[in-house]
């Protein structure tokens, strides 16, 4: 394994740093009073399209497909220090290079899944940045850590399939640029338990669809993700030809979906990570308590170095990742993926926390971004699968060696 930054690498994580301080870093503020003057925290405010102009410019857009026909045509291990350094700016900087959960997996699943038909009408769009998708997988009436659970039944009509069901957290709906929906249903309920499930395409303007509400977390908008929303689907009626795949494969390809999605998390907790570090750095040498810099009490440098070691821990698993997806497939990394999504998130939560201590009452606050990078990395040890579906699939793997 050698995880040395080739040129490519080298001159695209340039070129992104440079965005990132000249461009993202500036208008995180300005973005934070333009949402704020809106009066509706999912609002979509004009120096987001500036940035997403200027990233365009810089050749900085659609960085994570690797299949070159759609994206930069990066390996996973060529864009992991990209993902990392746009995850220092989570709110910002992946939507400005077109690089934003749900858009990212949504695209993915069009790529691969999808029709001719149906990657003209909605993955052209989705890579120009014209339109935003939403993906609609989980439940509030069932445990949703287990997918087979799903109510939500798509019926066949004829030439038509007629959906009825309630989703929630359904990622990317509040956006107003949201134009389609990819939903998770059951086509038939009879059959072997991973086979029961289908996916297909739901325009958002599509009668019976009901967005009931959107749903914060911890009380942030997520706006990023384009917020999650609590769905109707009555008596929804879409032509045949929008079912994705062949019926009784969306169990499947949600699981080819996940993949790549948690190793994009992963990749942009680390970079969260880094920032976490640098303030609390900046933190220590910058505040006096008890007559001296924080630095100069033990426990702040027990933090720091402990923050570094874990960090360290986690990049390389994540490289280690990225490489065996590369090579083996994420089949092959599929151990390796669950122990990422276990270890990254726990890691990016503890160093953030560090962090938000030493800051002190800024540290919660509206002043530093602390509180929205814990908020978003707390709920990251949910989203994708919990903490203990991916322990307890990890550990029956690692039993099936020895039984």
């Amino acid at each position: 394994m050698d995880f040395a930054y080739d040129a490519r690498t080298v001159e695209l994580r340039e070129r992104l740093t440079a965005f990132l301080t000249e461009c993202v870093y500036p208008a995180e503020p300005v973005h934070a009073e333009q949402v704020a003057a809106t009066g509706d925290p999912w609002a979509r405010p004009a120096v987001l399209d500036e940035l997403k102009a200027e990233a365009r410019a810089r050749g900085l857009w659609n960085l994570f497909l690797p299949d070159p026909r759609y994206g930069a045509g990066l390996t996973n291990l060529q864009y992991a220090p990209l993902a990392e350094l746009t995850g220092r700016s989570p709110h910002l900087a992946p939507e400005a290079l077109n690089c934003a959960a749900p858009d990212t997996g949504n695209m993915e699943l069009l790529a691969e899944f999808g029709s001719e038909a149906q990657r003209d009408r909605w993955l052209k769009p989705l890579l120009d940045g014209e339109i935003r998708s939403a993906f609609c997988m989980t439940e509030p009436e069932v445990a949703s850590s287990d997918a087979t659970n799903i109510a939500t039944r798509i019926t066949r009509d004829g030439d038509s399939y007629v959906i009825n069901g309630r989703k929630w957290w359904s990622s990317g709906a509040m956006d107003p640029r949201c134009e389609i929906f990819i939903v998770m249903g059951k086509t038939d309920p009879t059959a072997d338990r991973h086979r029961q499930q289908s996916m297909i395409l739901v325009p958002r303007d599509t009668p019976g669809v009901t967005v009931r509400r959107g749903m914060t977390v911890f009380g942030y908008s997520d706006a990023a993700h384009g917020g999650h929303a609590e769905i109707d689907f009555t008596d929804v009626r879409v032509p045949a030809e929008h079912l994705v795949g062949a019926e009784g494969t969306g169990f499947a390809i949600a699981q080819a979906r996940l993949g790549p999605g948690r190793i994009h998390h992963c990749m942009r907790l680390i970079g969260m990570a880094e920032r976490a570090l640098e303030l609390l750095c900046q933190r220590a040498l910058a505040r006096v308590a008890f007559g001296r810099p924080l630095a100069e009490q033990g426990v702040v440098r027990e933090w720091i170095a402990e923050a570094r070691v874990r960090i360290e821990q986690a990049r390389l698993l994540v490289l280690k990742t990225a490489w065996l997806m590369d090579t083996v497939g994420n089949k092959g990394a599929h151990t390796e993926i669950q122990a990422i999504k276990i270890a990254t998130p726990a890691m990016a939560e503890w160093v953030i926390d560090k962090a938000i201590q030493a800051h002190g009452g800024a540290g919660v606050s509206q002043d530093t971004p602390l509180a929205a990078l814990w908020a978003q990395t707390r709920t990251l040890r949910l989203a994708d699968g919990p903490d203990e579906v991916h322990k307890a699939s990890l550990a029956k793997r690692e039993l099936r060696r020895w039984a």
